[in-house]
């Protein structure tokens, strides 16, 4: 998940705006004075407010085709189910864990706030595809996977979204598994030829730094302890895709291929 505004491990918000990357959890709660501990309105559509496109947005041609966009979003959707390696692993895994998806129940094409793709909501158990930003079929497959990682160890490890460290511990292990490769590192500033053998841990703490910024309203400060105090273990913990997924290999389809072997029930 990613906030408006890039946050490096320093602390220091950087001043160009980062890409829309998926969301961690959705906050369906709120406190008196709407002072909400943790979580932003990014899902208008999580909280019974219809989305109500602006007739200038409209007559620009940026707005207004929200019910095209939907249906676009769903085929996506349905493509991935059934032919993407990623996502047909984790519905295995999360079906041999117990925690089978339908996705007409747990899987939502939604217009979202701009600076998100995804989210998890972990109150409905449903996966949010953001219908105005996922647009075409490799991001949808990239939010579906990240998301379903919030899910599995939502569903096997008790984990509490409002302690700062489950969240952190789950933004680790979704960008270590789904999202960070060496380009990526390199986009975000945190590669060069000097530190290769670095670049994907880094890589991995600036994403789930951004994605815990962007879902708990605390400091930099207290959200870059979490992330260093869970990264070990967190970082280590590969649970269910078996390995780091690198860019153009054919590490999806290996690992999926692999799936049946730790006993997970894949198509």
């Amino acid at each position: 998940m990613a906030s408006e505004t890039s946050t490096k491990e320093t602390g220091k918000p950087s001043e160009s705006r980062t890409p829309p990357i998926p969301n961690a959890v959705i906050d369906r709660s709120d406190r008196e004075g709407n002072e909400k501990q943790w979580g932003y309105d990014l899902y208008p559509e999580r909280r019974g407010e219809k989305y109500k496109p602006s007739w200038g947005r409209v007559l620009l041609g940026i707005e207004g085709t929200e019910n095209l966009d939907k249906i676009k979003c769903e085929r996506n959707v349905y493509s991935c189910v059934k032919k993407s390696p990623m996502v047909k692993l984790m519905m295995g895994a999360l079906k041999s864990s117990g925690c089978e998806i339908d996705i007409r129940r747990h899987i939502a094409c939604e217009v979202c706030d701009t600076s998100v793709s995804g989210g998890y909501d972990p109150v409905l158990n449903q996966v949010v595809v953001c219908q105005n930003i996922a647009r075409n079929e490799g991001i949808v497959q990239g939010v579906l996977t990240h998301e379903m990682i919030h899910m599995f160890d939502y569903c096997n490890n008790n984990l509490d979204f409002k302690n700062i460290d489950h969240l952190a511990c789950t933004e680790i292990r979704a960008a270590n598994l789904t999202h960070c490769s060496f380009m990526s590192a390199c986009t975000q500033g945190d590669a060069s030829p000097f530190k290769i053998k670095q670049a994907h841990a880094d890589c991995v703490k600036t994403k789930a730094l951004n994605s815990v910024l962007a879902v708990r309203k605390v400091s930099p400060e207290e959200a870059i302890a979490a992330v260093e105090r869970v990264f070990p273990k967190c970082y280590n913990d590969l649970e269910p895709i078996g390995r780091r997924i690198r860019r153009n290999s054919k590490d999806m389809y290996k690992a999926y291929m692999e799936g049946p072997m730790y006993g997970y029930d894949v198509d």
